[in-house]
């Protein structure tokens, strides 16, 4: 049984069961079944439940949102703008999918060849918390444009948005079978991805989680996609507009509360302007403000558990032992709820253990660097590597960054963020494989070449 907990005040939410191995059974081969023939449906018929899903989005939109601010905190500001987000991602894959599946013709030595996109059959997908909507989206959607079909194992916290989720699909004239939630346990994960009807798999959630996942798949030697933790940083040069990058670097530590694997998590600043962007960001920091994830004033509402925030605590605490400093909240609020100042550390130890982790709260981690070269070292100097942001108005420095930092993401000049049209992924420790755009579409496809 799972039962979702309201992060803000600990009170128990709605009761979910957990399927039975017959149930689970069930579903595995109503999705086999469905695949057979989905996999043959037009472009048009997939785009046309696509759009349907989409407006099924739009049309729930204030519901969808409060059940994420009920399971899992955020604001629902945020979660609104999560769920119209979902929307024009399904939107997106609706109109630009038949494009990026067209076949393309190749000359060869003897003739020509062929290049076409063909679907495979059943993804799993395993499904974090922190943004519970929109990460469903980025594997459901081009799931359902390339003809495969989907399993959702979403994680215990928020099952509520997974049911709601397959209401959507349902209510959309989804065909039974193209998309089914499991509520199951972790433990179950192993078996389904040994499942010879199950082709492939994607997760995003913790580095420990990949690793697991990764190992069962190679064990049935299927193809896996990791979106796993990060540590991004955020560089400041003298060249850039302080004022924005100070302002943008709080709402890219702070949103979601901290928790999102390409929050800016890491702030390296030049030494030449790093008194001035502390005491800026410093002041940015002590304003926002933490409460009601349901109040429009609110700026970010608890960690998604008691449970994440201990581990954010003991992690500060950490550091506080390893000589950094905490020179801003970092603390554990008063009354119900997993709340929790927003924070900054000062003068942490790059090579400590947990400066090498993944801080997955609203705690900020400020560094000095002498020059780009030690910004860029610095920014490397993490086992992860999925996002980043940087901050120039030189061109040579923007060139450097985008060839020397090691991520799968950069951006220039503002915050980080996922759109439907771009790839999204990293490298190292934060994975492998790409979701969005062609590129995630095409993951979970047989690119098959025809000759003649």
């Amino acid at each position: 049984m799972f039962t979702s907990i309201n992060p803000a005040t600990g009170d128990a939410g709605d009761s979910f069961a957990e399927l039975t191995a017959d149930e689970i059974e069930a579903k595995v081969q109503r999705a086999h079944d469905a695949f057979r023939s989905w996999r043959t449906t037009d472009y048009a018929t997939r785009t046309a439940l696509l759009s349907a899903i989409a407006d099924q989005f739009d049309a729930n939109r204030q519901r969808l949102a409060e059940i994420a601010v009920r399971e899992m905190g955020k604001t629902l500001k945020s979660a609104l703008a999560e769920v119209e987000k979902c929307a024009i991602g399904f939107r997106h894959y609706a109109q630009e999918g038949p494009t990026m599946l067209a076949s393309r013709e190749i000359a060869t030595a003897t003739g020509k060849a062929t290049a076409r996109w063909l679907p495979m059959g059943p993804v799993l997908a395993v499904m974090p918390w922190n943004f519970p909507y929109w990460q469903v989206v980025r594997f459901l959607a081009p799931t359902i444009m390339a003809g495969n079909v989907g399993l959702l194992k979403h994680a215990s916290s928020v099952q509520g948005v997974a049911a709601a989720i397959e209401e959507m699909v349902i209510a959309a004239g989804a065909p039974v079978g193209v998309f089914q939630n499991l509520a199951i346990k972790s433990n179950k994960v192993d078996a389904l991805i040994a499942d010879d009807r199950i082709v492939a798999v994607t997760l995003t959630g913790s580095e420990g989680a990949g690793m697991k996942v990764a190992e069962a798949a190679g064990r049935a030697l299927k193809k896996v996609v990791l979106e796993l933790g990060g540590s991004d940083p955020f560089i400041v040069m003298p060249s850039a507009d302080l004022d924005k990058a100070v302002k943008t670097a709080v709402t890219a530590r702070i949103q979601n509360t901290g928790q999102s694997c390409i929050c800016a998590k890491r702030m390296i600043v030049h030494a030449e302007i790093y008194d001035e962007f502390l005491e800026k960001f410093t002041a940015g920091m002590a304003a926002v403000r933490a409460g009601d994830p349901m109040s429009p004033d609110t700026d970010m509402g608890p960690l998604s558990s008691e449970e994440q925030r201990q581990t954010v605590l003991d992690q500060i605490a950490m550091i506080e032992k390893e000589g950094g400093k905490l020179i801003l909240g970092g603390e554990k609020l008063p009354g119900k709820g997993a709340y929790m100042s927003a924070g900054i550390l000062v003068d942490v130890p790059v090579d400590h253990a947990v400066a090498q982790e993944e801080l997955f709260g609203p705690v900020a981690m400020v560094f000095k660097a002498a020059d780009i070269d030690a910004a860029i070292a610095l920014a490397n100097d993490v086992p992860f590597g999925l996002g980043s942001s940087v901050w120039t108005s030189d061109p040579a420095e923007r060139e450097q960054f985008e060839r020397y930092i090691e991520a799968g993401m950069t951006a220039v000049n503002q915050m980080l963020a996922s759109n439907p049209e771009a790839p999204f992924g990293g490298i190292k420790r934060s994975g492998h494989g790409r979701e969005l755009g062609p590129y995630g579409l095409h993951e979970f496809m047989n690119l098959k070449t025809v000759v003649g």
